[in-house]
């Protein structure tokens, strides 16, 4: 039952019931659902914007963890970037360097990736940052083991063949020489003979009467026996194969022809006059990856004692013997 309600009135001095309308009981209904709505709005407040629920306690959990594992795995990434920098190194500067194998330039071992972008779909992810940054390094050294990995077959494959490419390297001096007479003029630059001006000379000259027995300087493969009445005249080359070619001028006569397969000492031809020379002579040059290159850097397997070698480098330097 509802309890009643008194108002004081000071003429009569005396307390009246107090009635109640609809009106009134209307307004009370109004202003108690006010309330609540406006009570519950802020619970939804307070619940949404300033405490988790259960469901996003666990996915703030689980990304703080896989936030943890990011930055490890970073960590990770840059050790292994160390130690394959450390076997680049290696690769580039001892194994390639011994088997004379091609430099790999460093645009192609840290080289990236173009084109269409490979990370599009992970744009939309959390921390999409920082996954596409750990997904590119992933990448990167992926690519980078790779060209490590060829490198190494190549490197494997020269180990295999080593014995087959010291024996075919233009390794010995092209005739018998072995007091060093008969060393005339080295690599470098020359008064020519016959121009009188000052030339580079490209090989080296090994001055014998002519007929003397020319020696094919390692292992190969004749490509060309030509004669020509001026530059080289009669003058063979042999490819070796592993990048390495030689050439032998001025010769009397050959003693090979074309196609035919030489080992090392074999005679490929006679010491001559032919061509562009003021004396029998032959002249000898070494090409390696189609480059000239000095010769006596190859006289490895020359029974030559380092006083010897220093003796021949000595006799070749001098400028006033020269005979093409």
């Amino acid at each position: 039952m509802a309890k009643a309600h008194y108002k004081y009135d000071p003429e009569t001095l005396e307390y009246k019931r107090v009635t109640h309308g609809f009106k009134y009981y209307f307004s009370r209904l109004i202003f108690h659902i006010s309330f609540g709505v406006v009570f519950g709005l802020a619970l939804f407040v307070v619940f949404v914007y300033f405490l988790d629920s259960p469901e996003e306690k666990k996915l703030r959990r689980e990304n703080q963890e896989l936030l943890a594992q990011y930055e490890l795995m970073s960590n990770k990434l840059d050790q292994i970037q160390v130690v394959l920098d450390d076997v680049h190194m290696r690769d580039e500067n001892i194994y390639r360097v011994i088997y004379e194998a091609d430099s790999i330039p460093t645009s192609v071992r840290k080289a990236g990736f173009g084109g269409i972008n490979r990370y599009e779909n992970l744009e939309s992810m959390t921390n999409s940052e920082m996954v596409i940054e750990t997904a590119k390094r992933l990448d990167v050294v992926a690519k980078q083991l790779y060209v490590q990995s060829v490198s190494f077959d190549e490197i494997i494959d020269l180990v295999k063949r080593n014995n087959e490419m010291i024996k075919c390297m233009p390794a010995i001096m092209p005739i018998n020489n072995k007091d060093l007479t008969r060393t005339a003029s080295g690599w470098g630059w020359r008064i020519h003979p016959i121009y009188k001006i000052k030339k580079f000379h490209e090989g080296m000259d090994f001055s014998a009467p002519t007929g003397t027995e020319i020696y094919a300087t390692g292992d190969g493969t004749v490509v060309s026996v030509e004669t020509s009445f001026s530059g080289y005249g009669k003058h063979v080359k042999i490819d070796h194969g592993f990048g390495y070619q030689s050439m032998y001028a001025h010769m009397s006569a050959f003693n090979v022809t074309v196609g035919q397969k030489v080992k090392r000492g074999d005679v490929i031809g006679y010491v001559g006059n032919t061509g562009l020379s003021t004396a029998p002579h032959v002249h000898y040059e070494v090409m390696k990856k189609g480059v000239k290159v000095n010769p006596q850097l190859y006289y490895y397997q020359e029974s030559l004692t380092p006083e010897e070698y220093e003796k021949m480098i000595a006799i070749s330097t001098d400028t006033n013997k020269t005979f093409d």
